[in-house]
């Protein structure tokens, strides 16, 4: 396996974000790590490729950071990439009405005060001030309840705010969501004011941003990666992991710690007697390559469509991306259905012809988040696990936010300290 196995504190396997903040947690602590990957490349779903019909490097999905989420940008300032992502300053969430033609922002202010709501031309058009009241109800909702039992499917903002935003952040939705995660995404975002509610994009791709410096951090601090390593089984003896077998080898772990930073249905294969949540929701993806650069309403780089079937634009120079989330209906079509469909859409917002079809690509994410309904929150579990050092960690575990890049770096610093704060604590971390 190299000599690099043979003085390791802790085993990191999977080097999505969660795996890849753990480790970079971790030797920063002074531990000596070994990153395993099963495919060969890290990033999971948040990971840039090279697609050879639109000629160009896309993202595999729409990811939005908020300027709330301070796990991120702490993790991008370890690996010197703070840089990398744009602000939409001031923050600014523009729509289109599909059906009306109909064009508005959300603008918050600064300030946890939200006065921006007294403001006509900062709101949904034909809303009243009080209607944004109804919000607060997802803070009283009880651990059952869903977004709509608490937010009125017939009210003025349902369809215009409360849907698209809950799709959105929850991947769910919103008469099957869990209203507890978008009350806490709320409160952290639109509830601190304009610099909290900051929408980020990655301004040359999720992998310049998010993966490739931090590969080269941990590298730089001598911890060993390798890719194209699944992890097929694990033995345990006297609450212990032991061995790790992987499918070129297998690791003596005895003295070790282990995180299992996988997805729910890659863990259920390796931990059977696990509860753990199984209920995946989709997201598709198309992009488009378009004869010139995107423009949308204020220079902005995202646009949020109801009316149809895309929710959320982003623009990349000639390159315009397509996210749909708890995508059920949409996600078995084929592919140039989905990109036809989509097109209308992306055609009407951008006032182009809606045919011919540009080059395009279509992502499926069959299994891209958690679906956050009640009763999968309740599955949700901390980085701890009955095995003494094993440690879960994942966007899926209990991070208090729904299943995000933010959440993913979360859960990555939960496993990262449980350890280092002495749950099996290998004697060789500095203290």
């Amino acid at each position: 396996m190299g000599e690099p196995m043979s003085v390791v504190d802790v085993h990191v396997v999977g080097a999505g974000m969660a795996g890849l903040a753990t480790a970079l947690d971790l030797v920063d602590a002074g531990a000596r790590v070994a990153l395993h990957e099963a495919a060969p490349q890290a990033g999971g779903r948040c990971r840039s490729f090279d697609d050879p019909i639109l000629g160009r490097e896309i993202d595999n999905g729409g990811h939005v950071v908020l300027g709330a989420n301070a796990s991120v940008f702490a993790y991008l300032d370890r690996i010197g990439a703070r840089e990398r992502l744009i602000g939409e300053t001031p923050a600014a969430f523009p729509f289109m009405d599909l059906a009306t033609d109909e064009r508005w922002a959300i603008r918050p202010n600064a300030g946890p005060i939200p006065w921006w709501i007294m403001a006509p031309g900062r709101r949904v058009p034909g809303t009243r001030p009080a209607d944004y009241a109804e919000a607060l109800n997802l803070y009283f909702a009880g651990e059952r309840e869903t977004v709509a039992r608490r937010l009125d499917p017939d009210g003025p903002l349902y369809k215009a705010l409360w849907e698209p935003l809950c799709t959105a952040a929850l991947n769910t939705n919103p008469r099957e969501a869990a209203a507890k995660p978008l009350a806490r995404v709320l409160a952290e975002s639109f509830g601190k004011g304009e610099a909290a509610g900051r929408p980020y994009l990655a301004r040359d791709g999720l992998s310049k941003a998010f993966v490739d410096p931090a590969l080269t951090a941990l590298q730089a601090r001598g911890a060993a990666v390798r890719f194209g390593t699944p992890l097929e089984a694990l033995e345990a003896f006297a609450g212990r992991v032991t061995r790790l077998r992987f499918a070129d080898g297998e690791i003596d772990c005895g003295k070790t710690c282990v995180v299992l930073a996988l997805p729910p249905h890659a863990l259920a294969r390796l931990l059977p007697e696990l509860p753990l949540p199984l209920d995946m929701s989709p997201i598709v993806n198309a992009h488009y390559r378009l004869a010139d650069a995107a423009r949308f309403p204020g220079d902005r780089r995202l646009l949020g469509l109801i009316g149809g079937t895309a929710q959320w634009l982003i623009a990349r120079g000639d390159v315009v991306s397509v996210t749909v989330s708890a995508a059920d209906d949409l996600v078995e079509r084929p592919p140039e259905a989905i990109a036809a469909l989509l097109w209308r859409d992306v055609a009407k917002a951008l006032g182009l012809p809606p045919l011919p079809v540009p080059p395009y690509r279509t992502v499926k994410e069959r299994r891209a988040t958690l679906r956050l309904t009640p009763a999968i929150e309740a599955l949700r579990c901390g980085p701890l696990t009955a095995t003494q050092n094993l440690f879960l960690a994942g966007d899926w575990t209990q991070t208090g936010l729904p299943p995000t890049i933010e959440g993913a770096i979360r859960s990555g610093r939960a496993a990262s300290r449980a350890i280092l704060q002495g749950h099996a604590r290998p004697e060789n971390i500095p203290r």
